[in-house]
């Protein structure tokens, strides 16, 4: 390295500091640490990478912190690696904050690992930027018998090196310390890959014990072999997913039940302080309503980015990712697409969230057309109407059919996929480039905060629009109301010789409009008005159909339902046939029928042409197999 002249150290009251490091050393659980909170998550503009912003004031300094994406390198051709070199240029920033070089940079590295880490600690070096090291983990380093000399470190980088734990706290004050005096590196990084390595290893060398005084870990050996085998890793993957989601539905269900009641309970109290009208009615049944249909998702979606938050903390998924990216890569995806399709199987919702892991746009825009085809709770209902009354009391059968439609749904989803990796997202799919990281204890408060941020998130990405578009169709099932009084109602139904025409709202009116549509699948107007509906939310269909079988949307009353299944149509005929039940079924698995599932694609893919595709697609695929569906048990009967 070669000796520069020291530069002064940074004082300033308003100040940015970036955060930067390689991924799974630690650096948003530090991140996180000094900022709480206080911390939002926000894009790069015209980007689909991440970074976490928070403002937060010490001894009078008000300081702006930059949680970038975790990259190995700042020159690799990868979009997080492009917005980190641009943010360190003073080129870029994340939404809501102003483009200048920051006014100091924190590396951070892993202690366990230091030498993969000098890397990048070689590239920052080279931004001549206030630079300040935070040597992380350094309780886990000491677990494996391995010390870190900060000092002589410090001296052969030229710049300031803490030692600290984000997870327990250790150092934390001494690295904002460090922050408030940092300055640019009086020593220049080589520039030639070989040499970079070369330095790294003299730097490892001379600041750290000899490798030999680490202890193997027989355990952790065990565990990668166990965990990346192919029959093994695959098997305690499902073990461990099935686990989740059992925790998911069991848990979610009582906080989801509670809101529902709340909301009702509100609904119920507001009605009864306006006058009856058209504002009682929009509050109560437009804006209430839209509200608790949306945050009805969020315990479920909490649950399932805190449970995968502590798993990703111990280390466990990157060695399943590993494992699934073998099975996924022959339909154009990776191994970083399996936790967002699983998640979609809770909610199309988090999986689509949570496809921001996924590096390749490619891969990732693919997963993120594909999430919805996983069957999501919500289909839940409809399943259970339709195959409790294609298979009444014969549960083996119910059984079977209720996995095939799991079975079918992903099976179209891999398809799918297929098809948009060799035509609209064609390409070469970029190699997995995958660290195991270090097996390590989940840090509970980073989980919490990474928990928030993302409730935080849909709410407010997809809650507003999605209470805006609920009014609409609330409107639309609403009016125009008929405007003869009661007594002129009773009379005129009382009159036998009347030639009355039934009062019809405007979904009802469409409903009509659009049933030749739907007449080759074997729906009438009630039916067409059910799936016209369930567009909001695909479980809407039910207490749809119950409010004009029944005249009660009272789902879990066993009359009501009942009354659905024993419908009939205007000649008679039984308005769940065979066919027209097989036809629903196979429709429900495929129809993107879930307004909230449409509108987080609009947000999450930069464009309301990509969820106009998969709605379109989907729809197609869905009339497509209805079609068929319906066709064949018409021809072969029952």
């Amino acid at each position: 390295m070669t000796t520069m002249d020291a530069s002064p150290s940074i004082d300033k009251r308003h100040r940015t500091i970036a955060f930067l490091g390689n991924p799974n050393v630690g650096k948003t659980t530090l991140f996180n640490r000094v900022a709480g909170i206080r911390a939002k998550t926000a894009n790069f503009p015209g980007t689909t990478q991440e970074a976490r912003v928070a403002h937060i004031i010490r001894d009078d300094t008000e300081s702006v912190l930059i949680d970038l994406p975790g990259i190995y390198s700042l020159n690799l051709d990868l979009s997080e690696s492009r917005v980190c070199a641009q943010c360190l240029d003073g080129t870029a920033a994340p939404k809501g904050e102003e483009a200048h070089k920051p006014d100091a940079l924190l590396v951070v590295l892993d202690a366990t690992n230091l030498m993969r880490n000098l890397t990048i600690m070689a590239e920052s070096i080279d931004r001549r930027l206030p630079t300040v090291v935070a040597v992380n983990m350094i309780d886990a380093a000491r677990r494996r018998g391995l010390g870190i000399d900060a000092d002589r470190l410090a001296e052969m980088l030229g710049c300031e090196v803490v030692v600290c734990s984000a997870r327990t706290g250790e150092g934390i004050e001494d690295v904002m310390t460090a922050l408030r005096n940092a300055r640019i590196p009086d020593r220049s990084a080589p520039t030639e890959q070989d040499a970079i390595e070369r330095w790294s290893q003299d730097i490892y060398l001379n600041a750290c014990a000899p490798l030999d005084t680490l202890d193997d870990d027989h355990i952790t050996d065990r565990l990668d072999r166990a965990f990346t085998h192919p029959i093994l890793g695959v098997c305690s993957f499902a073990l461990v997913m099935t686990g989740l989601f059992y925790v998911i539905f069991k848990l979610a269900a009582i906080p989801m039940d509670l809101i529902d009641v709340w909301f009702g309970t509100l609904g119920g109290w507001v009605g009864t302080l306006l006058p009856d009208g058209a504002i009682k009615d929009l509050i109560v049944d437009g804006v209430i309503a839209g509200v608790g249909g949306t945050v009805i998702f969020l315990p479920q979606i909490c649950l399932l980015f805190f449970l995968l938050a502590l798993l990703e903390g111990t280390g466990y998924l990157a060695r399943a990712a590993f494992v699934i990216d073998r099975l996924l890569r022959p339909f154009g995806l990776s191994g970083h697409a399996f936790v967002p399709l699983l998640s979609s199987h809770a909610c199309a919702i988090p999986g689509i969230m949570a496809t921001r892991a996924i590096p390749d746009r490619r891969d990732r825009f693919a997963a993120i057309l594909i999430a919805p085809f996983m069957s999501c709770t919500a289909r839940i209902p409809v399943y259970v109407l339709l195959i409790g009354i294609l298979f009444p009391d014969r549960p083996s059968m119910q059984a079977i059919a209720f996995t095939g439609c799991y079975v079918l749904g992903a099976a179209g989803g891999l398809l799918t996929s297929l098809i948009a990796r060799r035509t609209i997202l064609r390409g070469k799919s970029r190699p997995m480039a995958l660290e195991l990281p270090s097996y390590r204890i989940p840090d509970l408060k980073s989980a919490l905060l990474l928990t928030l941020d993302r409730g935080m998130v849909f709410l407010k990405k997809a809650g507003t629009l999605i209470v805006a578009i609920s009014i609409v169709l609330w409107w639309l099932d609403a009016y125009p109301q008929q405007d003869t009084p009661p007594q002129e109602v009773a009379s005129v139904i009382d009159a036998a010789d009347a030639d009355t025409t039934p009062h019809k709202s405007f979904l009802q009116q469409i409903g009509a409009t659009v049933q030749p549509v739907f007449a080759p699948l074997g729906y009438n107007d009630e039916l067409t008005v059910g799936v016209l509906a369930s567009f909001a939310a695909r479980e809407v269909f039910v207490s749809t159909m119950a409010v004009q079988v029944a005249g009660s949307d009272d789902v879990e009353d066993e009359t009501v339902l009942e009354s659905i299944e024993t419908a009939t149509r205007d000649d008679g005929s039984p308005l769940f046939n065979a066919q027209t039940a097989w036809s629903l079924l196979v429709f429900y698995v495929f129809a993107s029928l879930c307004l909230p599932t449409t509108v987080v694609t609009a947000k999450e893919a930069n464009g309301w042409r990509w969820a106009f595709l998969q709605l379109g697609w989907m729809s197609f695929v869905a009339y497509t197999g209805a079609l068929i569906a319906y066709t064949i048990v018409a021809t072969v009967g029952g």
